[in-house]
């Protein structure tokens, strides 16, 4: 393993397989829609990582009314709320949340509020003060909207803010924003951010007295 130390002043968090691991709820829940739609499952499992629902759906059906991929993302999102089986934090998660709750970060999700909350809960990992969700957007990720505002919200410009993510929509929002990336597990290990990791457990958090934060990552 190689060490890398990055520097910066805020950490912006995506959350689903970059906190929380809720393959297998996402899994169950896009592969009914995908059958009940004529689609290929593991075809529509490639690209609903890291957006909206009804962003996803524009992707697997662009002909579509954008109307009923609204309404369809309606009944997905309390479909996903209600089942929390299977949910657990990634690995390290825990001690990565603890060990940044006194510093700048936000949780920037492309869920809504209450699956955010619901996901966030069942992996008993605490929720932070300032986030972005999907209410808080007009456009879902990969545009950088929710980056931008994330960092807004905390105070500094996006050279100054490290993002999270594991999806190719996430890492793609991430760098239209301006901000480096650190991608974490296997989706993200072939989209060439600035570091990866296999989980958070690779990561050292340190608060150095200029009131910056190190990174110190293990890369895999």
């Amino acid at each position: 393993m190689s060490a890398t130390v990055l520097i910066t002043s805020a950490l912006l968090l995506d959350m689903d397989g970059t906190l929380v691991n809720s393959d297998a709820v996402v899994e169950r829940c896009w592969r009914r829609w995908a059958l009940k739609h004529g689609l290929d499952p593991e075809a529509a499992l490639k690209v609903v990582h890291g957006r909206q629902g009804y962003a996803t759906m524009a992707v697997l059906l662009p002909d579509r009314p954008v109307e009923e991929n609204y309404a369809d993302n309606r009944v997905m999102l309390a479909e996903e709320t209600a089942d929390v089986d299977g949910v657990v934090p990634i690995g390290g998660a825990p001690a990565f949340m603890a060990a940044i709750a006194g510093l700048p970060h936000a949780l920037v999700t492309s869920a809504d509020s209450a699956l955010a909350t619901a996901r966030m809960g069942a992996a008993a990992l605490p929720m932070p003060a300032v986030r972005v969700t999907a209410e808080q957007v007009g456009a879902s990720k990969p545009d950088p909207e929710g980056f931008l505002k994330g960092a807004a919200e905390l105070g500094f410009g996006a050279a100054d803010c490290i993002v999270f993510e594991d999806s190719e929509a996430g890492i793609a929002a991430g760098r239209a924003a301006g901000m480096r990336v650190v991608g974490v597990g296997p989706r993200a290990a072939a989209l060439s951010p600035d570091a990866h990791v296999e989980d958070l457990t690779q990561i050292r958090v340190e608060a150095a007295e200029d009131g910056t934060i190190r990174l110190h990552i293990s890369e895999a």
